[in-house]
């Protein structure tokens, strides 16, 4: 008797959606920053439809907000924010990414993409480097203490008599 092969049934909201990056920080004080470019992959063997859905849709223009995405390729999601101000500093936002197959409508994964506004890049870099400094500083410390105690013929046997 043949087998047939069946396709597994997809389970509305459990489909892995697969972007890149998953976090956006757009800078107050460069403008490159304020255009970036989410993409987003279709591992699947068959076609996926996506939209593109945002917390607070006055800060940012998504151009292409919905489109498709053939089997075994990837479309890029360009995001401008277009409200850089002051009071927006440090705020999250939240994108979220859902799928759906080609021909249906419910939604069969999604993804949440956290962006956030920052004042400058050049003080987020020098924090960065400063936590890393810290960091490795911190690594260092243990990983000398570490090898004091695991090395072999440091060990020391105290016997207490009464």
């Amino acid at each position: 008797m043949q087998q047939q092969k069946r396709q597994p049934e997809l389970v509305e909201g459990n489909l892995p959606v697969f972007v890149f990056p998953t976090e956006l920080i757009f800078y107050a004080d460069d403008q490159s920053t304020h255009k970036q470019v989410l993409t987003l992959y279709n591992p699947y063997e068959f076609a996926l439809k996506f939209k593109v859905l945002c917390t607070t849709p006055n800060k940012y223009v998504v151009v292409d907000a919905t489109g498709a995405v053939k089997p075994q390729c990837c479309v890029d999601i360009v995001i401008r924010h277009r409200d850089v101000r002051a009071s927006y500093f440090g705020v999250i936002d939240k994108f979220r990414l859902q799928v759906s197959e080609q021909s249906q409508r419910k939604a069969l994964g999604k993804k949440e993409i956290i962006s956030t506004l920052l004042p400058s890049a050049k003080e987020q870099q020098q924090q960065k480097e400063e936590e890393e400094k810290r960091i490795k500083e911190h690594l260092s410390e243990s990983v000398f203490f570490e090898q004091t105690l695991c090395q072999p013929g440091l060990i020391t046997m105290v016997i207490l008599r009464t």
